[in-house]
C-alpha cells in the first residue's frame, strides 16, 4: 500500500468515527407510536400540537426520534389491528386519544407505556386505578367529559330559553360514552328537561338518528364525543342545521365544522402536553407513577354563522363569555 492510500484510509476511519451519523447510529433512537381514531385530516391539529410539544423537549422527527403514526379513519373496528401493529413494532411509548383507542391499545399490551390524551373517565373505564397513582402502564389526560354534562345543558338552555325536550346522540359501545350519557341524564332530570336517547354506533346510524330526533320532536341536541361523531362532525353539523336543531358538542373541532356550540378542554393543549409524559417516560419514569392530569381550563366556542342560519339570537351575555366566536 503506498503512502497516499494509507493516509486516505486513516482519514476515512477518523471521519466515520466522528461524524454525527455514526454517533446517532450508536445510540438507540426512541420510537413513538401514535394511534389516531380519525383520518389524517381530522388529526391534523392534534398531530401538529404533538410535534410542537416534542420540539419543546428537544425531539425532532427524523433526527433523534421516530414517530409511527396510524389512522383509524373513523372506523372503530380498525383500532385493534392498528394497535397490534404498533405493538409488533416494539415502540417505546404509544400515544392515543379516546376511550375506544385506549382500550384497543391496552388489550394488546400490558407493558408498553400508554399516554392517553382524552379519556372520558380513566378510573370509571378501568384504565387506571386512581388519578394520583394510575398503576399499570397507562397515564395521561382525562377530559372529564361526564363532569361537564350539566354545564353543557345549562349553556344550551341559555341559548334556547324555551328548551324542554333535548336529544342526546351517543355510542353505547363505549364505556366512557355511557358515563357521559348517565351524567347528562341526571343533569336533565335536575333541570327538568325531557331527554331523548338515540344510540349511534356506526356512521350509517347518523341519518336514522336525525329521523328519530324529528319524530321525538327534539328542540335541541347534545352530541357525545366518539370516533364516529368526531370523524363525521361535518355531516352531523349539516344535518343539525338542516333539521333546525341547536346542538352542543364536546370539543372545539365540532364548532369549527359548523356545530352551534362546543364546551370542553383544549384538544390542542392536551396533545402538546402529551409530549411531556413521553419525555418523562423515555427518561425512565414509570407510567403507573405519573399522575393523570385533569384540565383546569375549558373553552366555550360559539359558531355565530350557524346561529344565524338557525334563526337563533344568541344572548349577548353568552357571546361575551365565549372564548371564541366563529363568524
Amino acid at each position: 500500500m503506498d503512502r497516499r492510500r494509507f493516509v486516505g484510509g486513516i482519514a476515512g476511519v477518523v471521519l466515520v468515527k466522528t461524524s454525527p451519523a455514526y454517533a446517532q447510529s450508536s445510540t438507540k433512537i426512541p420510537r413513538i407510536g401514535v394511534l389516531y381514531t380519525g383520518s389524517p385530516a381530522t388529526a391534523a391539529q392534534s398531530s401538529e400540537a404533538f410535534r410542537q410539544g416534542l420540539r419543546e423537549h428537544g425531539y425532532v422527527e427524523g433526527q433523534n426520534i421516530v414517530v409511527e403514526r396510524r389512522f383509524g379513519d373513523g372506523k372503530p373496528e380498525r383500532l385493534t389491528e392498528l394497535a397490534a401493529e404498533l405493538v409488533r413494532l416494539k415502540v417505546d411509548v404509544i400515544v392515543t386519544p379516546t376511550d375506544e383507542a385506549i382500550a384497543a391499545v391496552k388489550r394488546q399490551t400490558q407493558t408498553i407505556p400508554i399516554v392517553m390524551t382524552a379519556s372520558t373517565d380513566p378510573v370509571g373505564t378501568g384504565f387506571v386505578s386512581s388519578l394520583a397513582r394510575p398503576g399499570g402502564n397507562v397515564t395521561g389526560f382525562t377530559n372529564v367529559s361526564p363532569e361537564l354534562s350539566a354545564k353543557r345543558l345549562e349553556l344550551l338552555r341559555e341559548a334556547v330559553p324555551a328548551l324542554s325536550r333535548v336529544a342526546i346522540m351517543w355510542n353505547p359501545d363505549i364505556r366512557g360514552a355511557l358515563l357521559d350519557y348517565k351524567a347528562t341524564e341526571e343533569a336533565a332530570r335536575l333541570q327538568r328537561l325531557q331527554l331523548q336517547s338515540v344510540e349511534v354506533s356506526r356512521a350509517e346510524d347518523i341519518d336514522r338518528a336525525f329521523s328519530a330526533f324529528t319524530t321525538g320532536r327534539a328542540q335541541a341536541l347534545i352530541v357525545v364525543p366518539s370516533t364516529i361523531t368526531l370523524d363525521n362532525r361535518v355531516q352531523i353539523a349539516n344535518l343539525a342545521q338542516k333539521n333546525r336543531l341547536p346542538a352542543m358538542y364536546g370539543g372545539k373541532l365540532f364548532a369549527e365544522a359548523g356545530g352551534l356550540m362546543a364546551y370542553g378542554s383544549s384538544l390542542v393543549e392536551r396533545w402538546r402536553r402529551a409530549a411531556t409524559y413521553v419525555d418523562k417516560i423515555l427518561k425512565g419514569a414509570k407510567p403507573g407513577e405519573l399522575p393523570v392530569e385533569q384540565p383546569t381550563k375549558f373553552e366555550l366556542t360559539i359558531n355565530a354563522k350557524t346561529a344565524k342560519a338557525l334563526g337563533l339570537a344568541m344572548p349577548p351575555s353568552l357571546l361575551r363569555r365565549a372564548d371564541e366566536v366563529i363568524q
